[in-house]
């Protein structure tokens, strides 16, 4: 990762995890990404050759308000999110433009305008068609899959059936205890990163 990158990341990073929704409060129920600790897994996956710069696809199965799809836009070809939650969805548009006056402020360069975000539940094939009609891509064109530990069995149930040999599920919120999925297979050698992270292959 070049420097200039990994800057606008831990800029990012610090943006968004000061804006973190976690277990207390009146959103407890709505648990965000720490993003800090997210770099620091997308540094050993481009490090272990798994992410491939600019070339690889991206998909945020329950994106929320988009920030790990404006992380991932740094290092993705394409960035896509689905979200159920419409009103959460919303919360991207002034976010994102706060956080590019911040970044803006400091010299820093912006996420790359790849990023497209989808209202609509994840498993719904009419979604999955918005999708292509956008982006041209399909489930079976896209390298990584992403979700916070909700409906993950659910998700993978559905990439089992649709998404390509060699597609990479990634679920965030695991520690010590991770379940299998059939049809993926554990990448225990990197499984959990950060403590919170575990890769999943489809075989």
């Amino acid at each position: 990762m070049d420097e200039s990158t990994k800057n606008s990341l831990i800029k990012l990073a610090r943006f968004f995890d000061a804006r973190q929704v976690g277990d207390v409060g009146p959103l407890g129920f709505r648990r965000s990404t720490n993003l800090t600790a997210l770099l620091a897994c997308a540094e050993r996956l481009m490090a272990e050759n798994i992410i491939s710069p600019g070339r690889s696809t991206f998909m945020d199965l329950g994106c929320a308000d988009g920030r790990v799809n404006l992380f991932f836009s740094y290092l993705m070809r394409i960035s896509v999110g689905v979200e159920l939650d419409e009103w959460t969805l919303d919360e991207y548009g002034p976010l994102r433009g706060e956080l590019l006056e911040a970044l803006e402020a400091t010299g820093m360069a912006p996420p790359n305008k790849n990023v497209h975000l989808f209202h609509g539940d994840a498993t719904d094939d009419a979604v999955h068609n918005r999708i292509i009609h956008e982006t041209g891509l399909g489930l079976a064109d896209f390298d990584f899959f992403y979700t916070y530990l909700v409906m993950h069995e659910e998700f993978a149930q559905m990439l089992v059936e649709k998404a390509k040999k060699g597609a990479v599920y990634m679920v965030y919120g695991l520690h010590k205890i991770m379940p299998r999925y059939p049809g993926f297979r554990l990448l225990e050698e990197f499984s959990p990163m950060e403590g919170v992270l575990a890769l999943y292959e489809k075989t």
